[in-house]
């Protein structure tokens, strides 16, 4: 009898221990086979076929230039994001670079795919269980700033509970938008 239970705990743990390998292993597949590279595109767009996804947008009443410096210092997401607790970003905001962060009690790490300046800034994110893909796009509209933000969202987690995480993503991704504007409004 011990023998069994124990044969089907270990079954269970590489079932899932593969769920999480395979899911890995489809967000890589999917971010470097997606790498643009051209002007005016994302080098990684959002994966539309994700479990969830999200966008939304803001007109934000400042100029381009303060909303884009706001988002990209990196370091100090924590002073304008209500879920930012932490970020670390060791180097100069550009392509390739990677950066740490916590958010809603979580551990990200991320890396930046895509900067056109005062255009779009995208990155890459991975937490235990989940991958992500976030894009912000800006439009100056007569010394305000249109933000656009789409995400998606793939892995063990977002698959299993994907109603609770688009509820989030959703959420997230509002708030998001209005902690840019309120720290940009100032």
């Amino acid at each position: 009898m011990k023998k069994k239970i124990i044969y089907s705990l270990l079954l269970t743990i590489i079932v899932i221990m593969g769920f999480f390998i395979f899911e890995s292993i489809q967000f890589k597949n999917y971010t470097s086979s997606q790498k643009i590279n051209a002007p005016d595109e994302m080098n990684i767009p959002i994966n539309k076929d994700a479990p969830v996804t999200s966008q939304s947008e803001i007109i934000i009443d400042a100029p381009i230039e303060k909303v884009w410096q706001i988002l990209t210092n990196i370091n100090d997401w924590p002073a304008w994001q209500k879920e930012v607790t932490e970020s670390t970003l060791n180097e100069d905001v550009s392509e390739g670079v990677a950066f740490k962060w916590k958010a809603g009690g979580l551990s990200f790490t991320s890396q930046i795919h895509t900067m056109y300046p005062k255009k779009k800034f995208g990155w890459t994110g991975k937490t235990f269980g989940a991958s992500a893909i976030h894009n912000w796009f800006f439009t100056d509209d007569d010394n305000k700033t249109k933000v656009r933000v789409e995400e998606s969202l793939q892995g063990v987690f977002p698959r299993m509970f994907k109603g609770y995480f688009q509820k989030n993503l959703d959420n997230g991704v509002n708030q998001n938008l209005m902690d840019l504007k309120t720290a940009a409004e100032k």
